[in-house]
């Protein structure tokens, strides 16, 4: 079985409350490390100054929260770190090292990247060529800060870089560096016809993070709001020894902002059989 502090918080659906309120609510779900959403108003990458950043640490800290992960929205303009308009690549690099800054005084272990997305109307290789040297660039400021990065491959309608595990393996090959480890997206697995067996075969220990999140099989849903045989999923993760971390990630239903706890609470329930807890004493 998965342990239970393998399971860590994350402010997913949280973004219409305030972060002091956010970290309360994952505090007293029993979490002590979670993955940082980068959205506003939580702790962004256009209001990242330094009172901003002070109040966030201290809130953490007040709540016995650590950081695993930092991960700045990045799939929408402004931010896209493969873009065929030249201007807005390298502001998106500039903001991501900005990024690594920003983990390496949140202490975090790791900077969350996703691949980008190059022009639909030029070639996938040009694309791809500047999402290789957007990260190389990026992963190499974050080395220099003692912080490494996630790579998360995405669905068909958010990139046309890396959207399955093939290309994921190709990509991940071509960068430089050997401290850049690899995030299972159940949702994106699922689209891309994809299995948690097959990441392992590709990557081995390099999975170190999960998300868990429903579909049909698309959509960031809580558990039980989709198809997606989850059940399967986490003891296959756990058949394969699986000793990274895991969190939800539910955002595909306007609802879940409503009334997050509620949703993060169901995915709680329905995991708890999966989790050894006799570590937690």
């Amino acid at each position: 079985m998965l342990k239970r502090k393998q399971l860590i918080g994350a402010n997913f659906s949280f973004q219409h409350h305030p972060f002091r309120w956010t970290a309360k609510k994952l505090s007293a779900m029993g979490f002590d490390r979670m993955e940082f959403w980068g959205i506003a108003p939580h702790l962004d990458l256009f209001h990242d100054n330094r009172a901003r950043l002070a109040e966030v640490k201290a809130v953490l800290d007040d709540n016995g929260l650590t950081v695993r992960c930092f991960t700045p929205e990045q799939v929408l303009y402004p931010i896209n770190i493969a873009s065929g308009d030249g201007a807005y690549r390298e502001a998106s690099v500039e903001r991501f090292k900005r990024a690594a800054d920003m983990c390496a005084e949140l202490g975090a272990n790791y900077l969350f990247l996703t691949p980008g997305r190059g022009f639909e109307c030029e070639s996938r290789e040009t694309g791809w060529a500047h999402s290789v040297q957007s990260i190389n660039r990026i992963a190499g400021h974050a080395r220099s800060l003692g912080v490494s990065c996630l790579l998360e491959p995405l669905q068909r309608v958010e990139s046309n870089i890396v959207t399955n595990a093939d290309e994921l393996e190709s990509f991940w090959r071509a960068l430089d560096g050997d401290d850049i480890d690899i995030v299972l997206d159940l949702v994106a697995m699922a689209t891309a016809g994809d299995s948690v067996g097959g990441y392992f075969e590709r990557f081995g220990k390099r999975v170190a993070h999960v998300h868990v999140v429903d579909g049909t099989p698309a959509g960031h849903l809580a558990w039980g709001d989709g198809n997606l045989p989850l059940d399967d999923h986490i003891a296959a993760l756990s058949a394969h020894g699986f000793a990274g971390t895991l969190t939800f990630e539910p955002f595909g239903n306007g609802s879940y902002a409503l009334d997050p706890v509620s949703a993060w609470q169901r995915c709680l329930d329905a995991i708890a059989p999966h989790l050894d807890e006799a570590d937690e004493a």
